[in-house]
């Protein structure tokens, strides 16, 4: 029974170490959210820090329209982030939990 457990707290410290590898790999995964009609686009990595913001012209003249373009924008930007990055991590750290019983989390 100990050597169970000693193995399971082995995988757990691996499956640990995977999801941190995970996050940082994540930093270098871009994704690129453009308005519908492509005069604001911004490049997000997939833990949600932006990496570039391109704008129109025409939106620098009208500053209620560009707000509104950037909260749209970033938002979709921020959600096709938001799930690469989950759906990564889940799969890591599936892959990585030990088999205990009663434990099925990740089904």
């Amino acid at each position: 029974m100990f050597g169970d457990m000693m193995g399971m707290m082995n995988k757990l410290k691996e499956a640990q170490k995977k999801v941190e590898e995970t996050k940082e790999r994540l930093n270098t995964v871009l994704l690129d959210q453009s308005s519908n009609d492509n005069k604001l686009s911004v490049t997000i990595t997939a833990n949600r820090t932006i990496k570039s913001l391109r704008i129109d012209d025409e939106l620098l003249e009208d500053k209620e329209m560009l707000e509104d373009y950037l909260i749209l924008t970033l938002n979709k930007a921020i959600e096709k982030a938001s799930k690469v990055n989950e759906a990564e991590l889940a799969a890591v750290a599936k892959e990585g939990m030990p088999n205990i019983p009663g434990m099925d989390m990740f089904k």
